[in-house]
């Protein structure tokens, strides 16, 4: 972040908050360059330090909870797997999607806490379908960087399972696939363990991110989820349907389970099944639900 004497501050404080608002700008453009100070810029700093500010204090009120997106598959139609996904319920602002707030709870380190809770609730949640008489539908958790870099996660797997007497196979951690490239080396023995303890494991925004396919052949993963990016190019003359019937072609012959996430139109859904994807989730299908109306869809798609 680079702020200039005498347009950007008259004084090293004022040029360094100025420089600092830069660098933000810098990382959310996505690192490895440099932006100059904009007065506009300023307005977006007050706004990240807002909302750390009151995601400290939303961990301590307990102001967030999940909603949950199905997973069907793609030939019955039947509900295989639901998605936990975290939502804020602001005082003031009301309920907060997140990719208003994660971004500044992964640069601050509050997406450890954060995501120890998404992981309890979610696992509550597991246990809330298995006395409702629910038993074929799994529960998918998304998992930080920061969570895999700690090497506690099948510690805190472990305990959750015996807390809540729960079968691990009705887990699925999901993991990005940058994430899963970042240390791979660490990544492969984690999900080993957790592979080992019966838990289902997924690369989530496949395509997306710069997978060694060595690797990819070494982690011990259940199901590829297909990027929304590339289901949205689905019936237009871009690379996006190139890169679906790839992935389909490649996971199959890893033995894998394809997912195509963000699938809205009839048109992506039934060039998928055509394609011969196996699991589907979208608005399609059904946008993210509170967990009392999720069960209510359950019941309706499998009977």
């Amino acid at each position: 972040g680079i702020a200039i004497f005498p347009t950007d501050g008259e004084d090293g404080d004022s040029l360094m908050k100025n420089a600092d608002a830069a660098m933000y700008h810098a990382k959310a453009a996505g690192r490895n360059n440099f932006q100059f100070f904009d007065a506009r810029m300023n307005d977006a700093a007050l706004e990240r330090l807002k909302i750390e500010h009151d995601l400290r204090l939303a961990l301590s009120r307990d102001e967030f909870c999940l909603h949950y997106q199905p997973i069907t598959d793609m030939v019955t139609g039947r509900v295989v797997s639901v998605e936990a996904l975290v939502r804020w319920q602001h005082p003031e602002n009301g309920l907060i999607l997140p990719g208003k707030f994660i971004p500044v709870a992964e640069e601050t380190g509050l997406i450890q806490p954060l995501g120890e809770w998404v992981f309890w609730a979610a696992c509550r949640q597991l246990a809330n379908l298995r006395a409702q008489g629910i038993f074929d539908v799994a529960v998918g958790i998304n998992i930080s960087a920061l969570q895999m870099r700690n090497g506690n996660l099948p510690i805190l797997a472990k305990g959750a399972l015996e807390a809540f007497d729960l079968e691990p196979s009705g887990l699925i951690f999901e993991i990005t696939e940058s994430v899963a490239m970042q240390q791979p080396e660490e990544t492969v023995r984690i999900l080993d363990l957790l592979h080992d303890m019966g838990i289902g494991l997924a690369i989530d925004d496949f395509g997306t991110g710069y997978s060694s396919l060595s690797y990819l052949r070494m982690f011990p993963i259940d199901h590829l989820k297909l990027d929304r990016s590339f289901v949205e190019e689905i019936g237009e003359d871009t690379g996006g349907p190139v890169i679906c019937d790839a992935t389909i072609g490649l996971a199959h012959n890893l033995g894998l389970h394809v997912v195509a996430e963000g699938v809205e139109t009839s048109v992506q859904m039934d060039y998928l099944r055509a394609r011969g994807c196996d699991l589907v989730q979208g608005y399609l299908i059904s946008r993210a639900v509170p967990s009392d109306e999720v069960i209510t869809f359950i019941r309706q798609r499998n009977p």
